[in-house]
């Protein structure tokens, strides 16, 4: 038998490494953006089509490359970063390893110009699948301009495991982001498909994050500065009251390097102890600078991960000087022995599904003093078996309307319905509604069941006729960051059939014209819409049924919330609309709407 171990061609090894360093276009614009402020270019373009999948060019006018340097520079581990071992435990540049070109040039057709500033010409070269096809002469500016087209042309199973063009875009803006606000002092620009999304000059460091993240953000930023000499933390964290129930706004940069930490983020929700959710998460953008010597960012192929000599002193570093921020600036609550602002009242009309708050009057909630527990007593001293002939709502449990799919048999759902009961609801701790049945009590999770109702009715009109639209009487506008403006002219067609009319009005900002006709017009669409947008673009390429996903989505940042005081005719009609459903028995989310209380299990558990 011959030998079997054998050296693998240049063209297939650089393909294998690819496969680590250019996992979607994204990855590309992540290496050509770190090339080029690695030459330490004022400007950079960087032009897309296709979501990148036809063409990614980043054009910038840095120091440029010899004749020699632009042939090597496809070859792998060739580099100018670092000479020897010891140098690894220096760096400073975003680039080191010498893999990204090559890996590109073997997955891709790539067109390299370039010219040093005291040379007459450049030089053009012409790359595909590793193969130099074209080395020239050539006339061109100052810098470097790399063409990267058909992006796994060669790899046909690559390619089809690209996305869409919008989502694929949506990771190319992540990338331009995290390197645009890290280098505020560089004049940015991005093009898709011959439209300018991004325009970046040269600015201060808020400046930036501004203009990355949106105009409204400059209202939520907490200054952070604290500098120890062995390390310096800068940049901003947001208020306690904008934080959100998704991530995507957490940026954390060492030595200007963008890096995941997961360590260093639980230090930042340290910082945010009892000032916001147990689910939600602060805006942050922090650049942490410390001695190379004392990290090591080797230690994944796309450089996110890095670890610390010391991970305790950073943790504590990172969380005290953000509790430094917040607490200079006022964001520690301190302590309040004023009234409670719980028992001031809110009105949720459920039929409509739409919430408006009402005045305080100084009347305690339904459900929050003396008198309601008195009522609850009155209410469960009352005959289980008693019936009243004239109900104070039409009953609407036929079961011609209920389709059970969920864990509850069809014969316990009539079962439920045959005997409920027209006494009054009691609403508990303003989360849950008991209502009594003769066989004991439901215990209804007033938001789930919201949630619940709208999601059908969210469904029906998608796929149904469009909402009505009530116009308003003075439009409003909503100003985005241009990858939020791009996903949310996109859901454009569906959101007006739930009843929205939006329209785009410039590059960044729409127009909201009219609201569903059942919708109060006091309602917050735009956070509404913000918020929506939020899980939209999260959520969107994870789970099928595009329109179960909004719909879904809508239900959840429509519904009632928690907390919420309900009088006894919305508790009514909430419960006359849950099991009106067709699947009431849980949220679109999967949370349990009800719970039925059974009094023979009841009556055993005081005996025992």
């Amino acid at each position: 038998m011959g030998d079997l171990i054998r050296l693998l061609p240049d063209a297939i090894a650089n393909q294998i490494a690819a496969g680590e360093v250019i996992q979607r276009p994204a990855s590309v614009v992540k290496e050509l953006l770190e090339n080029a402020l690695d030459a330490k270019a004022g400007r950079i373009q960087l032009i897309l089509k296709e979501g990148g999948k036809q063409l990614i060019q980043v054009v910038d006018d840095g120091t440029g490359m010899s004749v020699t340097d632009a042939r090597m520079c496809f070859e792998r581990h060739a580099t100018s970063k670092i000479r020897q071992a010891d140098d690894l435990f220096r760096i400073r540049t975003m680039g080191f390893r010498g893999e990204a070109l090559a890996s590109i040039a073997s997955v891709a057709q790539v067109e390299l110009r370039t010219r040093r500033e005291d040379d007459p010409v450049g030089t053009r070269l012409l790359i595909e699948a590793s193969a130099v096809q074209i080395q020239e002469d050539c006339a061109t500016a100052k810098g470097t301009s790399l063409s990267v087209r058909n992006l796994f042309f060669n790899v046909p199973a690559r390619r089809k495991f690209l996305k869409s063009d919008q989502l694929e875009l949506r990771h190319i803006m992540e990338e331009f982001h995290r390197v645009a606000m890290a280098y505020p002092e560089v004049h940015f620009s991005l093009y898709h498909n011959d439209q300018e999304v991004f325009h970046l000059p040269p600015a201060n460091s808020r400046q930036r994050v501004v203009g990355v993240l949106g105009p409204t953000t400059n209202a939520r930023l907490v200054p952070v500065e604290e500098d120890t000499g062995d390390l310096t933390i800068r940049g901003f964290v947001g208020k306690p009251e904008t934080a959100r129930k998704t991530r995507g706004e957490q940026f954390l940069f060492i030595n200007r390097r963008f890096v995941k930490s997961g360590y260093l983020h639980h230090a930042i929700l340290s910082a945010y102890e009892e000032l916001i959710g147990e689910e939600q998460h602060p805006l942050y953008v922090l650049f942490l600078d410390i001695d190379p010597a004392r990290i090591d960012v080797n230690v994944h192929p796309t450089k996110h991960e890095i670890k610390f000599e010391d991970e305790r002193l950073v943790y504590h570093f990172v969380k005290v000087s953000v509790r430094h921020a917040l607490g200079r600036h006022g964001m520690i609550p301190s302590l309040d022995f004023e009234a409670d602002h719980s028992l001031a009242t809110s009105k949720f009309d459920v039929r409509s599904g739409d919430a408006t708050i009402r005045a305080s009057s100084g009347t305690p909630a339904p459900g929050s003093g003396k008198q309601d527990w008195q009522e609850l007593f009155r209410v469960l001293e009352k005959p289980l078996e008693e019936e009243n002939p004239q109900p104070a709502v039409p009953d609407p449990f036929a079961p011609a309307v209920l389709v059970d799919s969920g864990s509850t048999a069809p014969s316990e759902s009539h079962h439920l319905m045959a005997e409920r009961q027209t006494v009054r609801p009691y609403q508990i701790h303003q989360r849950y509604i008991l209502t009594p049945i003769k066989s004991g009590f439901l215990l209804i999770d007033q938001q789930a069941a919201h949630e619940r109702i709208l999601y059908e009715r969210f469904v029906e009109r998608m796929q149904g006729e469009p909402a009505r639209i009530q116009k308003e009487l003075f439009p409003r506008t909503l100003d985005l960051n241009p990858s939020d403006a791009a996903l949310l002219e996109s859901m454009i067609p569906d959101l007006h059939r739930l009843g929205f009319d939006l329209e785009p009005f410039g590059r960044q900002s729409f127009i909201l014209h009219g609201l569903p006709a059942d919708m109060d017009p006091h309602f917050d669409a735009i956070q509404l819409l913000r918020q929506l947008l939020e899980h939209h673009r999260d959520d969107l390429p994870l789970k099928p049924g595009h329109h179960e996903n909004l719909a879904r989505q809508m239900a959840r940042h429509a519904a009632i919330p928690r907390g919420t005081p309900m009088t006894e005719e919305e508790m009514l009609n909430l419960i006359d609309r849950l099991f009106a459903c067709e699947q009431p028995y849980k949220s679109p989310g999967g949370r349990a709407a009800f719970i039925t209380f059974e009094l023979d299990d009841l009556d055993r558990r005081f005996r025992s």
